[in-house]
């Protein structure tokens, strides 16, 4: 099996990243991994992609430091490669990462990734799925039910109206972007200050007003789910919990979150039956869902990461799951020469 993983740039992987792990788990099994910026790709005068590839030199790592210092320095492997023969192309870039700096960048992986999978490679998550998800508006595209209440706009007094029917309590956060990234929590003594709040959000564009869970002090659970269904390996789920750093609202990681283990309710289980139908129409092969109490606060399908934050929980290498996947497509693949759509494949 040939294996590209398309990552905004080589040179800014880590070694805990998801990505990091599948790479290393699949050269373990004796599988071709390249990995590709987005910069690297291209549109040739044949028609099909190529992209200028890069893979590590040996054939089993056990460490992922020595696996990202060979990916990065001379002993490295490059070649130009065409894109469209391998067997699986993975889009693990993150969009809002080049959202300021390399704005062309952001949305690069999709449409080439559209292009590739019209020759045979399976694209995951589906290109054309994606490309419906590029900011949080794809959210408000899955069940009322599982939502909490939200307005979008750009308009102040719409915003302020919305915040006053919730109480004077309201989460502020802007369309674009990730991370926990210019999320304000309103309170009802924060009145004074809520025309500057809503003042640095739209200088970015629309603000996302959204009804605040008294949950979220307690923090999230992020619960992957692959294929439609949660991700599940050796009878443990993939799963964690994030909680909040003193006074900051945010249960991001790189936002001063803590990581516990989770425990899988039939809660979680049934807002992932929920938003299945929808994940399973788009493509979604494998997704982050970030879940407060009994409702969703985001759904990641660019780069979910935090495989490892599971692993180290549950003690399960849930990689393996990932790539044992990987082997049944690309093996449906060849059983039926291609009479499925990549949107249906990305699911099977």
């Amino acid at each position: 099996m040939r294996i590209g993983l398309v990552v905004n740039d080589i040179m800014t992987e880590q070694a805990g990243y998801t990505t990091t792990r599948l790479a290393i788990t699949a050269i373990g099994r004796g599988y071709e991994v390249w990995t590709i910026g987005v910069a690297d790709l291209a549109y040739d005068t044949d028609e099909k992609i190529h992209a200028r590839g890069t893979r590590a030199p040996k054939k089993k790592y056990t460490s992922r430091d020595i696996y990202l210092k060979d990916l990065k320095g001379p002993k490295a492997i490059k070649e130009r490669i065409v894109v469209d023969d391998l067997d699986v192309l993975f889009l693990r870039n993150d969009p809002s990462t080049d959202a300021i700096y390399r704005p062309w960048a952001q949305h690069a992986g999709i449409i080439f990734g559209r292009v590739a999978l019209r020759h045979g490679v399976i694209v995951l998550n589906d290109p054309n799925g994606l490309a419906k998800a590029h900011n949080k508006m794809y959210f408000q595209l899955f069940p009322e039910e599982v939502r909490p209440r939200t307005v979008i706009t750009r308009d102040r007094d719409e915003i302020k109206e919305f915040v006053k029917q919730e109480k004077g309590t309201a989460v502020l956060k802007p369309l674009q972007g990730s991370g926990g990234s210019g999320v304000f929590l309103v309170k009802p003594e924060d009145k004074s200050n809520l025309n500057q709040m809503i003042e640095a959000l739209t200088r970015d564009g629309y603000i996302i007003a959204q009804e605040y869970l008294p949950e979220a002090a307690n923090g999230d659970t992020r619960l992957f789910v692959m294929n439609g269904q949660p991700l599940r390996y050796k009878g443990k789920y993939a799963a964690f919990r994030r909680v909040r750093s003193g006074d900051d609202m945010r249960s991001n990681i790189h936002a001063g979150g803590k990581l516990q283990q989770a425990e899988i309710t039939e809660s979680h289980l049934r807002l992932a039956e929920i938003v299945r139908p929808k994940l399973v129409q788009d493509g979604m092969f494998l997704v982050g869902l970030d879940i407060v109490g009994d409702k969703l606060m985001e759904i990641n399908v660019f780069s979910p990461g935090g495989l490892g934050s599971a692993q180290s929980f549950e003690k399960v290498n849930f990689s393996n799951a990932v790539i044992d996947a990987l082997e049944r497509k690309v093996s449906y693949m060849t059983y039926y020469r291609r009479n499925f759509a990549n949107i249906e494949l990305a699911i099977l």
